[in-house]
């Protein structure tokens, strides 16, 4: 009887079948990974349709299950969240990272304590392939909105909605969503303004809509409130009334998300452009300013919209001040 990796034979013309990814034989799975690679590169292959993706996914997902080595996790990990670079279509490579998101939120329930941490590694660097992408086409704003929906659409693992979304995903991808795009903008030479407001739109659209007061208060304090500390060390407060001020006093630090803070553009700034809004207080105003527009929509649910509007006119007031008697509702 032939071997498992004697039986596999890569072909060009169909992506490696499940059965191969999944093999108990690590020897088979490193060659259908190889042999995916090989296949998602060659730009004559026309896009996967979504029931052949989900196939795809479902067999990728089994293949990193089997990974039992940390260091055999940690490679596998990498090698198949850049399988989203090396896809010539963009539009395709969008449809990977679709079936990434797909998997996780459908497979995520059957992870035990004892895999889950490698899983989240696994989000971890897909998020970063993810801003590499991007980058790599110049923050196209197409793209950049394709992602959105699908982290914030129907069944999307920011979806405030869907009741199936496990919430652990989404407090997962709000403690690591900043720290992964700097890490992609610090290897990132193109100088390309970053399109800040435009990521963050998931973020505040689940943090406007869903029910769940800890998914509100996890948004805050894993992502707006970092955010929104790291571009205040850059801004400078007006000093009347320091002395007697109510207001936080933070650890002053460059660190936090340095190339992020210094890469942000205007929102309406034309992807590619290399014109930045450099000004850190215009940025907090701009952050500040979606997260008082998305308060005042008819979906919001009113305790998120008052806590919204309360964060805006605090924030607000630290930069510049607000007039007396002047209150948001």
């Amino acid at each position: 009887m032939s071997s498992p990796s004697a039986v596999f034979v890569p072909k060009q013309e169909a992506p490696p079948l499940g059965k191969y990814l999944a093999s108990t034989e690590k020897k088979t799975r490193d060659k259908a990974i190889k042999s995916l690679a090989t296949f998602l590169s060659d730009d004559s292959q026309k896009s996967m349709t979504p029931s052949e993706r989900a196939k795809l996914w479902k067999g990728l997902f089994y293949c990193f299950w089997m990974s039992d080595k940390p260091f055999v996790q940690q490679d596998l990990s990498s090698e198949l969240a850049n399988l989203v670079l090396v896809i010539p279509s963009l539009e395709s490579a969008i449809g990977f990272v679709h079936g990434f998101w797909e998997a996780m939120v459908r497979e995520w329930a059957g992870i035990d304590r004892y895999r889950i941490n490698k899983y989240y590694m696994l989000i971890r660097r897909f998020v970063n392939a993810t801003f590499r992408l991007l980058l790599k086409h110049d923050w196209n704003s197409e793209a950049c909105d394709a992602i959105n929906e699908i982290l914030q659409g129907a069944g999307g693992p920011l979806c405030p909605d869907d009741k199936t979304v496990p919430a652990s995903i989404s407090y997962h991808l709000a403690d690591i969503y900043l720290e992964e795009l700097d890490k992609a903008l610090e290897a990132d030479d193109n100088n390309c303004g970053t399109p800040l407001i435009t990521l963050l739109k998931p973020f505040i659209h689940l943090s406007a809509r869903t029910s769940n007061k800890i998914t509100f208060g996890r948004m805050q304090t894993a992502l707006f409130t970092p955010l929104l500390d790291a571009l205040a060390t850059r801004v400078t407060i007006p000093s009347a009334d320091t002395t007697n001020s109510p207001r936080r006093k933070r650890k002053r630090s460059s660190e936090t998300y340095p190339n992020l803070v210094e890469s942000v553009c205007e929102p309406n700034t034309q992807a590619g452009s290399t014109s930045l809004a450099i000004n850190p207080q215009d940025v907090t105003k701009e952050v500040l300013k979606a997260i008082f527009d998305v308060a005042g929509h008819m979906d919001t649910k009113d305790a998120n919209r008052r806590k919204m509007y309360a964060l805006w006119k605090d924030r607000m007031e630290e930069i510049e001040g607000t007039p007396e008697g002047d209150e948001v509702n």
